[in-house]
């Protein structure tokens, strides 16, 4: 999770980065556009007070004080300041080793999600959300004021509808359906609740 704003004159080189990592296979690259830097000139399009109100979540759950942008976030757990891609090679390669502890499809179905979800093996059961987010391959915008004025930005994985679709203890599995309303890719997370560790993720494009 990449928190970025159209506003913050370092973010474009982290928004680069998450460029890259929306084209691996083996990562879901989502980029959460925050409304905090609104009022330095520019008005981010993409922002929304969700977003801003996971990023302090994240912050709280992590005894931070505050949030700051770029921020990656990996896994739920790691945080990174977004343009340093050496650290966050280390994280994605870290959490990509870790055994998997839920195991998660989903299928489209017209209008309608399914999604499926168990534990592995003897992976430890606790109170999990599953949320859903769509995210715009890529969006891009003529910046005409504030840090970034002049810029002509793309960017990638743009989220929007981020949303908690369901509670889930992991004592049984879950076979659930949700409605879709866009037709932009996907993404869902089942994560511990409290914005704990996101136990596993799957997308459809």
């Amino acid at each position: 999770e990449l928190y970025t704003s159209q506003g913050c004159s370092s973010c474009p080189p982290a928004d680069a980065i998450l460029h890259d990592l929306a084209e691996r296979d083996d990562v879901i690259a989502i980029a959460l556009h925050v409304d905090y830097w609104d009022y330095i000139g520019w008005k981010d399009a993409f922002a929304d007070p969700a977003h801003t109100a996971r990023q302090k979540a994240y912050a709280v759950e992590a005894g931070r004080r505050s949030v700051y942008t770029p921020q990656m976030i990996v896994g739920g757990v790691d945080s990174v300041v977004g343009a340093r891609a050496m650290e966050l090679s280390k994280y994605i390669a870290d959490h990509a080793a870790a055994p998997d502890r839920v195991r998660l499809s989903l299928a489209r179905q017209g209008e309608t999600l399914v999604i499926r979800a168990e534990m592995v093996g003897a992976a430890a059961r606790a109170p999990m959300v599953v949320q859903l987010v769509h995210f715009t391959p890529e969006r891009s915008v003529k910046i005409t004021r504030g840090e970034n004025a002049g810029r002509d930005m793309t960017y990638a994985n743009v989220a929007h509808g981020l949303k908690i679709v369901a509670e889930w203890t992991g004592e049984e599995p879950l076979e659930m359906t949700t409605p879709i309303a866009h037709a932009d890719p996907l993404a869902v997370l089942v994560q511990a609740q409290n914005h704990g560790p996101i136990l596993a993720a799957a997308k459809l494009d």
